[in-house]
Parts: structure tokens; C-alpha cells; sequence
């Protein structure tokens, strides 16, 4: 049910007007921010029931793409209990309805309508004198000039307003109290036998004109703050320009305490040939580099010393993995503490501004997952900051300038992030915001906002920044892939890596691997995952050649070439149906993943409905009966299976990391890997039972959770160990034996041919970065 223009909700002490967005308690106002305001009328509109998650979120955000929907429910629903005093143990008027919604406590509520107050009105002209008439409110600075050109007409002074208010942070009103009296207009109206009808004629007609562009404006008004709430918040453009303009890769910037000098990593010229990192330091307005490190790595992220005579650098480099320091000016390196680590975005570091500590991630046992904590520079001792039970993994920390706060995110997977800020040294965690795919992390100059990057799909981030004091975020308006923020500690200067991948999908002949690769469905833009269909004569893949990674296929040669994804739709992972009449593949449409399956002749996707939300990486089953996928639904994450029509899921296994689940060729297995690779690939018997998985013992862990694939006799993977290297694992033998070797790094898939001849693969063409710089930032 929608709110009436202009309805009133009263309960308890508060009273909510949803037109004029406003919460007041005892006639008071209560500081109340958009999304929970609407999280709030929407709540009352249904009071008594229970409004579903789903619901909520497409109502509040609609077809915003740029949030994470459940965690910024969240959030809206503690901001909105703050507000009304209200507790969610003992609720008085937002009550959780677990794995549901939520519902507001209906014998609170009272309501009245825009007509009745109007009624009122009519009855008592002289009350407009002393009544509040909020018309509407729309966006301060969106409409700047249209509030300049009202008060103009008007002739209303904005510092001391008669009829057009302007509302701090919020929007713009038209005055109804004393201060802007409406008074009622009476027309006198002669009476003459011959004219009267037509006098009352017109003034009706003057009386209709005026009402209609009365509507019209409140209409325009209305229409204006509803278009501004279904578009992302976003500044104004920001204009960046190279700081490095260098072959290979420059990424991981870092500015220094006195904003002069940055430092980064470099593969350098790459003589070497891989990509390996080293750091190197450069001064704003300077082309001279200056190379701190001569140990080319497999990343490098680093972080300047309060004083700026040294950075600290996380080296990931097998077993010299580890934080190391090093002079500023040159010398050499020290290595001060081992770490496991082996994610780039979790070698992160931040070193504090009193100097005493250095916040990093590390993977300890025995949970073998991301956590986060504090290395003492008097002690090299260390120690691990409060964790949070409903996350799997913690990383990117960063200490704000003043030192009182250490942000940092939590995962609950390898794709949903929440933003957290933890006061130091002995505070709770605050929860400020929740996102999809975060990947860095750096507070602004004032410590009131933190600048961070998102992933976007596979050689695209965007940055953006939220306020930590109410969570509200907005994107960042810079062209190209923008990642790892950093700001000057004057706060007028931004710097970020920039990234640019082209990856292009390859058949390589197992039988005689050694001859060289040929390259299928050429392009310059990205594509991977690409899967022979059940007679190898066909291919599916994912391709961003259309300007949104896509579903394709096409003929086993890379010929008719045919979209068969919804072209708007962010969608990957596809995979065959048995009989090669279906494709089954994850989609993104909300920012949330779903399933789609398409019949290839008629290329229509339709969503596979299922209890379990947060679908993703589906396999078909052997028989096509079942459709395997992985789930990131908070609280119920795991591997699962559901019929291929649609149904109730399984359960296989609650793995909340588990990823790109596999069945057996004789369908009496599941064989699933992890969301980073960090995990040995787990099996559970079919039909499956939570706590049956097992590890397959001997197989090495996985580079990355897309690159194996199940054959009849074994599995063909890339291995952590050798990320340039393609194995076979046989399930008799237990013995590994290397297939071949490339040259550059892998995309994401691996797919044999039915046959076993042949085998796709995708193959980064070209990975290269600069660091922009954004001057005049804040």
C-alpha cells in the first residue's frame, strides 16, 4: 500500500509526516536520514505486518546498484530503533521477524490522512495562520537555483525566509507558520441575474488554475526528491591525471606524512618475465624514481612511518612472506614479522600516528582465516583485535589521523563486505556500512569520511566514500578502474591505482601440449569461463565485449558469435546442461546474485527460483535433475542443490566459503573449493549432508577457486604453488603430473572437452596500472 501525499502517522510521542520527511517526538524534530525514514514510513503503511526483506530493499533502494541491500538494512533498521529509542530485544515498535523482515507493532499507530487534515482546514481558514505546511523536500544543492529563482519571485530573503525555508542536509520547504501566514482569500462577488453564472464561471476557472499549478509545482517538487533517491549519490566529476606513466603495473599507492612523496609498487620493465613487484618512492612534480627494494615479488603494499624516515612494507613471496621496513631515502630492507598471507587486498597495512603499532591481516591457525592485528614496534610483539563470530574473515585496516580509531572490513565471504570502526584501545566495533566486493581503505583528512574501492567485475573498481558517523555513502565520479585509495594528510589530494586487463580465452591440444595455443573469439575486451558444450561442438562464455560482462556463446571454432544473458545484467559463470538445450549461469541484477537459466534456441533467461537467496557459480548435475551453487545469504551460506525446474534447496554443506561446486562424472560426489583459493578443495557424498565433506587428500590448493574442472579420471587445476602452471590430479593414483605452462597469468575457467582432447583456458593478454592523482580533492 502506498502513503497518501501528505499522511500523518501518529504513536506513542512521534509524529511522522511523510511528505515533509519528517520525525518528530513531542513536537521536537528527531534527526532521522533519508534511508531510514523510508525504512520507517514503508513500516508504518503495513503496520501489523511483516514486511520481507526483499521487499524493503527494492522499495528503499530500488534499482541502486552501488550498496550492499541486506547490510544497509541493516543499518537503516539500528539507525531507526536509535531514533525512536526503541530496543530490538524488547521492541515497542520495530519488532525482527527472523529469516523474514521486520513489522511495525500495530496498536501503536495511528493515522490520518492528507484529506481529513484538508477537511479540517476547510472548517478553520484561520488555522493555516498557525499550522505548520510542509509542501515537500528536495535535494539543497540539486536544486540551489531553482530554491534562488522562488525566493526571487516571492521577493523572500533566505536568511531571514518568509515562505521558502531552507533545511540544512536536507532540502527546502514552503512555510506555513507564523512567520509566512497564508491568509484565506475571499472573493467578493457581485450578484447581477445576467452575469452571475458566468462570473462563477470564471472564478472557478482562476480558482482551478490556480490549484492545477499549485499540483503541478508540488508535483515537479515531489517527482525531483524521488528521482534523487532512486539515483546514486555521486560528486561531480573528478578530473585525475597520471602521477606514473610507466610500463608494466604501478598500483598500491601510499602519500607520505608531509603529502610530497609517494610511495607505490612497480613491476618494472619486467625483464624478468613475470609480473613481480618492487617499491619505489616518487615526489609530486618529480620524474625521478627511487627504487627501495631489489626483490621482485608477488605484491607489495606498503605504508609511511609517522616521522617519514621509513615505510613498512607487506611482502607476499612465499616464504619470505612477511612485514618488512625499510629507510625512506634507501637502504637496507629488515625483515620484523613472518605472516602467512596470500591475498593481494589482504596485504594491506597501516602504521599507526604516535608510531608504536602497525596494523596488518594475517592467517593464522586454526581457523585459517583473515584476522586482524597489531604489531608493537617496541616488541615486535602482537596482538588481535576484538572479532566479530558472524564474520569468516577481517582485512585492509587503517588507523584514522588523530589515532583513535582503527577502521577495517569484515567478510563474510569473498563479496560482501561491512565497514567497520573499532576505538582504540580498548572500544566495541561500530558497525558503518555494508558493500559488495571492497578492496581498500583510507580515511579522509578530517577523519569523517573513508574513501574506499569496490569491485565491479573483473578489471573494474569504482571508489567511493561514506560518512562514518551515519553510514551514507556515495560514489566517486572518476573515469576508467579506480582502486586503493589514498589521501594526503591536508585532504586536498587523492591518488588511487588504475587498471586495465585484457583477457582473451585459448584451446591447447592435450595430447601434444607443447604445440603452441591457439586463440579463440578474439578481443580487446575481457573474457573468461568459457565452457565446451556437452558434443564439444559449441562454447559458452563470459565477455565484456558488449560493455557488461555477458553471457555468449558461440561454435567451437569462436565463430556466430550469440549473446544469450540479459545485456543489461552483469552475468558469468555459465555452464551446459547435459543435453546441451539450456545454459545455466549467475547473474547480477540488483546487486545481489541470482541464477538464470536460457534455452539456447530461444536465448531468453529466466530466474531459477528457490528458497535460498544470494545464488551464485552454478553446476548442473549429471543426470540434469539438480542445479549445485553456492550461496552468500547471511546465515545461511553454503553449497546446496535444487531441482533444475525451480524448488526448495538442499543443503550440501555449510562451508560459508565454499565455491563452484562439481559433480562426478558418476554422480555420486560433489567436489567444491573455496571463495579464494586459500582452502584444499572439499568432496561430500550425493545426496550430501552437512558435516560429511572431507578434504581431497593430495590435492594441492587451488590459485584461484575457477581454475579446476572434474574430468572422469581426475582433476585438472592451477595450483597456488605455481600460478602459471596447469596439473592433473589423478583420483586413482593420487599423483599429480605438471600438463603445461604460460607465459602470463590465468583468467578465471578451465573446461575440458568431452573427448579429453582439448582443453579452454583464458590467459591475461595484458595487465597494466598507473597511480592517478586527483588534485584539489576536498
Amino acid at each position: 500500500m502506498q502513503t497518501p501525499l501528505g499522511s500523518l502517522f501518529r504513536f506513542g510521542p512521534f509524529q511522522v509526516n511523510s511528505l515533509s520527511g519528517e520525525l518528530l517526538k513531542n513536537g521536537n524534530r528527531v534527526k532521522l536520514q533519508e534511508q531510514p525514514f523510508r525504512l520507517l514510513v514503508i513500516l508504518l503503511e503495513n503496520a501489523g505486518e511483516v514486511v520481507a526483506h526483499d521487499d524493503l530493499c527494492h522499495r528503499i533502494w530500488h534499482d541502486h546498484t552501488f550498496v550492499d541491500f541486506e547490510g544497509s538494512l541493516r543499518v537503516a533498521v539500528r539507525k531507526l530503533r536509535e531514533a525512536l529509542g526503541d530496543d530490538a530485544e524488547n521492541p515497542r515498535y520495530v519488532e525482527t521477524i527472523p529469516k523474514r523482515g521486520y513489522r511495525f507493532l500495530v496498536s501503536e499507530v495511528h493515522r490520518v490522512d492528507a484529506a481529513h487534515e484538508a477537511a479540517e482546514t476547510r472548517k478553520d481558514p484561520d488555522s493555516l495562520k498557525t499550522k505548520a505546511i510542509p509542501v515537500a523536500f528536495v535535494d539543497v544543492d540539486h536544486n540551489l537555483n531553482a530554491a534562488v529563482k522562488i525566493r526571487e519571485v516571492l521577493g523572500n530573503s533566505a536568511e531571514s525566509p518568509r515562505f521558502v525555508e531552507t533545511l540544512p542536509g536536507q532540502g527546502h520547504r514552503f512555510m506555513g507558520k507564523s512567520e509566512a501566514q497564508v491568509q484565506p482569500v475571499v472573493p467578493v462577488v457581485t450578484v447581477e441575474p445576467d452575469r452571475g453564472f458566468h462570473r462563477r464561471r470564471m472564478w472557478l476557472k482562476i480558482g482551478a488554475g490556480v490549484l492545477a499549478i499549485s499540483v503541478i509545482a508540488l508535483a515537479v517538487l515531489v517527482a525531483d526528491r524521488w528521482h534523487r533517491q532512486q539515483s546514486p549519490q555521486e560528486q561531480e566529476a573528478l578530473t585525475a591525471v597520471p602521477f606514473t606513466a610507466l610500463p608494466g603495473r604501478a598500483t598500491s599507492p601510499a602519500f607520505s606524512p608531509d603529502g610530497s612523496r609517494i610511495a607505490f609498487e612497480w613491476t618494472g620493465d619486467q625483464a624478468h618475465g613475470t609480473e613481480a613487484f618492487d617499491l619505489y618512492v616518487k615526489a609530486l612534480g618529480s620524474e625521478t624514481l627511487l627504487r627501495l627494494t631489489q626483490h621482485p615479488s608477488e605484491w607489495i603494499s606498503s605504508a609511511w612511518s609517522p616521522d617519514g624516515t621509513q615505510i613498512a612494507f607487506h611482502r607476499i613471496d612465499g616464504a619470505g612472506t612477511g612485514i618488512y621496513v625499510v629507510p625512506a631515502l634507501g637502504g637496507p630492507e629488515k625483515k620484523i614479522h613472518s605472516t602467512r598471507i596470500a591475498d593481494n587486498d589482504f596485504a594491506h597495512i597501516s602504521w599507526s600516528p604516535d608510531g608504536k603499532w602497525i596494523a596488518f591481516a594475517d592467517r593464522l591457525p586454526p581457523g585459517e582465516h583473515e584476522r586482524i592485528y597489531l604489531l608493537s614496534m617496541e616488541t615486535l610483539e602482537t596482538r588481535q583485535i576484538p572479532i566479530s563470530p558472524t564474520y569468516v574473515t577481517e582485512g585492509l585496516p587503517a588507523f584514522s589521523h588523530n589515532g583513535e580509531y582503527l577502521a577495517y572490513w569484515c567478510f563474510r565471504n569473498n563479496y560482501e563486505g561491512t565497514l567497520y570502526s573499532l576505538r582504540l584501545p580498548d572500544g566495541k566495533p561500530k558497525m558503518i556500512a555494508s558493500f559488495w566486493g571492497p578492496n581498500g581503505l583510507t580515511w579522509s583528512a578530517d577523519d569523517k569520511k573513508l574513501i574506499y574501492s569496490l569491485f565491479k567485475g573483473r578489471g573494474w573498481h569504482e571508489l567511493g566514500e561514506v560518512t562514518v558517523a551515519d553510514g551514507l555513502a556515495k560514489r566517486l565520479a572518476l573515469e576508467g578502474s579506480a582502486l586503493r585509495p589514498t589521501v594526503s594528510p591536508k585532504g586536498d589530494k587523492l591518488a588511487y591505482s588504475s587498471l586495465s586487463v585484457s583477457s582473451t580465452i585459448w584451446r591447447r591440444d592435450l595430447l601434444h601440449p607443447e604445440t603452441p595455443a591457439i586463440e579463440l573469439m578474439p578481443s580487446s575486451r575481457i573474457q573468461f569461463e568459457a565452457q565446451y558444450s556437452p558434443d564439444g561442438r559449441r562454447v559458452a562464455f563470459a565477455s565484456l565485449r558488449s560493455g557488461v560482462m555477458g553471457v555468449w556463446i558461440s561454435n567451437e571454432d569462436g565463430s556466430n558469435l550469440i549473446q544469450i544473458s540479459n545485456p543489461n545484467h552483469m552475468s558469468g559463470s555459465p555452464q551446459w546442461s547435459p543435453d546441451g538445450n539450456k545454459i545455466v549461469f549467475d547473474s547480477r541484477p540488483l546487486d545481489r546474485f541470482e541464477i538464470d537459466v536460457a534455452d539456447v534456441a530461444e536465448r531468453k533467461p529466466r530466474k531459477l527460483v528457490t528458497n535460498i537467496t544470494g545464488a551464485f557459480r552454478p553446476h548442473w548435475s549429471r543426470d540434469g535433475k539438480w542445479i549445485y551453487f553456492s550461496s552468500n545469504e547471511p546465515g545461511r551460506a553454503g553449497v546446496y542443490r535444487c531441482p533444475a525446474s525451480g524448488g526448495d534447496a538442499v543443503l550440501l554443506s555449510k562451508a560459508i566459503d565454499g565455491a563452484s561446486p562439481q559433480e562426478s562424472f558418476d554422480g555420486k560426489t560433489i567436489y567444491f573449493a573455496s571463495h579464494d583459493g586459500a582452502l584444499p578443495v572439499k568432496k561430500v557424498p550425493v545426496p550430501g549432508q552437512p558435516g560429511t565433506e572431507s578434504v581431497v587428500g593430495g590435492l594441492p590448493r587451488l590459485s584461484d577457486p575457477d581454475l579446476w574442472t572434474v574430468s572422469p579420471g581426475g582433476i585438472y587445476f592451477v595450483p597456488a604453488e605455481a600460478r602459471r602452471s596447469v596439473r592433473y590430479f589423478d583420483f586413482a593414483s593420487k599423483q599429480i603430473r605438471p600438463i603445461f605452462e604460460v607465459d602470463k597469468g590465468f583468467g578465471g575457467g578451465l573446461s575440458v572437452s568431452p573427448d579429453g582432447r582439448w582443453i579452454l583456458y583464458s590467459q591475461d593478454r595484458s595487465v597494466t596500472g598507473d597511480i592517478m592523482l586527483v588534485d584539489h580533492f576536498h
